[in-house]
C-alpha cells in the first residue's frame, strides 16, 4: 500500500537517471534487499515555475551596466520563448537597459508561466555562451552566480556552477529506494504545472519502477535492454502479462484486456516522451493538449502504482 502520509514530495529524476545509468552501463545482477534502505533526510519541495521577482533581479544583474549578451540577442530570446509582448525595449531609443528588460520579462513570465522554463533556459544558454558561468572568464562573477543559485533554490530549482538549470530535491534511488518512488508517484498525481516536463518525468518514473521490480527479484539487466523489454520482464516476474491470466476464469477475459491496456499506457508514455524530446524546450508533441498530457501522466501513475502494490503483495509486505 502507498503510504497515506509522506514527509515530502519530489519532482525531479536526475539522480535516479544517473543511478540507473551507472547500474546498467555494464549490466548488473541485483539481489533482493533484506530490509528497505533508510531514506536520506532530504526536504522535497514542490517546484514552481522557475521565475520569481528574486530570479528576475538575480538574472538581470548579469546584464547590469550593459554587460552580458547584446540587446538583439535578448530580443531573440524573448521572441523565441513567446514573451516579446512583455519586452519594453525601444530600438530607436535603445532603452530601457538590458537589466531592466530581463527583469520586466521574467516578471511577466511569473504571471504567465506556461513557457517560463523555456525563457529561463534560453537566457541561461546565452549567459553560458558569454562565459558568465566559466571560471576564469572575464565575464564570470562568482557572486552573481551564487545569488542566482539562491534565487532558484527558493523556487525549488537548482542552478549548477556551469549554469545548467534542473529541478531541486531529486530522487536518489540508491538511498531512497521504494519511498522515493512512492513520493514521486504522489508528486506527479498532484502536479499541474508544465505538463511537457511531467510527461518526460512520468516516462523516467515508469522505467525506474520496472528496474526496481527486477532488482527486487534479483534479475540481471543488460545495458542493451530497451523500455519495452524492460517492462515485459518486470510484468513477467510479477505475473501480470495478459497471457499469464486464465482466460477461462470468471472475468479473465476482461482482466487480460485491462492488463494489455496498462502496458499500452506505459508504451505510449515512452513514445510520447520520444516525440517530445529533451532538446526542444520541453514542448508538447503536436496534437497533445496540456489536458491530455496531464491525463497521460495520471494514467501512468496508476500503472506504476499497480506494479508496486503487486510487488508488495508478492513480497508479503
Amino acid at each position: 500500500m502507498l503510504r497515506e502520509h509522506r514527509c515530502g514530495l519530489t519532482n525531479a529524476f536526475a539522480r535516479s537517471q544517473r543511478w540507473l545509468q551507472d547500474r546498467t552501463s555494464a549490466g548488473f545482477t541485483s539481489r533482493r534487499r533484506e530490509a528497505a534502505p533508510t531514506r536520506s533526510p532530504h526536504t522535497w519541495n514542490v517546484p514552481t515555475p522557475p521565475v520569481s521577482e528574486e530570479i528576475a533581479a538575480a538574472l538581470g544583474a548579469f546584464f547590469a551596466g550593459g554587460a552580458g549578451p547584446t540587446h538583439s540577442a535578448l530580443t531573440g530570446v524573448f521572441q523565441g520563448s513567446g514573451y516579446a509582448d512583455a519586452d519594453p525595449y525601444n530600438p530607436a531609443l535603445q532603452q530601457p537597459s538590458k537589466e531592466t528588460r530581463v527583469q520586466r520579462v521574467i516578471s511577466a513570465a511569473s504571471r504567465r508561466p506556461q513557457r517560463a522554463r523555456e525563457l529561463v533556459d534560453a537566457l541561461l544558454a546565452r549567459l553560458r555562451a558569454g562565459g558568465c558561468f566559466t571560471d576564469g572568464a572575464y565575464t564570470h562573477d562568482p557572486q552573481l552566480v551564487r545569488a542566482a543559485q539562491r534565487a532558484f533554490s527558493r523556487a525549488g530549482w537548482q542552478l549548477s556552477d556551469d549554469g545548467v538549470l534542473s529541478i531541486a530535491g531529486v530522487v536518489d534511488l540508491s538511498t531512497g529506494g521504494r519511498e522515493a518512488l512512492d513520493d514521486q508517484l504522489e508528486r506527479l498525481r498532484r502536479a499541474v504545472d508544465d505538463p511537457a516536463l511531467l510527461l518526460g518525468t512520468a516516462k523516467d518514473l515508469l522505467e525506474a519502477i520496472a528496474k526496481f521490480v527486477l532488482e527486487e527479484f534479483g534479475v540481471s539487466i543488460s545495458s542493451r535492454v530497451d523500455f519495452g523489454e524492460l517492462w515485459y520482464l518486470a510484468r513477467e516476474r510479477l505475473g501480470v502479462l495478459p497471457q499469464q491470466v486464465d482466460g477461462g476464469a470468471l472475468g479473465g477475459h476482461q482482466i487480460k484486456a485491462i492488463l494489455q491496456s496498462s502496458w499500452k499506457i506505459a508504451e505510449q508514455v515512452n513514445e510520447l516522451r520520444g516525440l517530445q524530446g529533451t532538446g526542444h524546450g520541453r514542448t508538447l508533441p503536436t496534437g497533445v493538449s496540456p489536458e491530455m498530457a496531464l491525463l497521460v501522466v495520471r494514467e501512468a501513475c496508476s500503472v506504476g502504482e499497480f506494479m508496486l502494490t503487486t510487488l508488495d503483495r508478492q513480497m508479503g509486505r
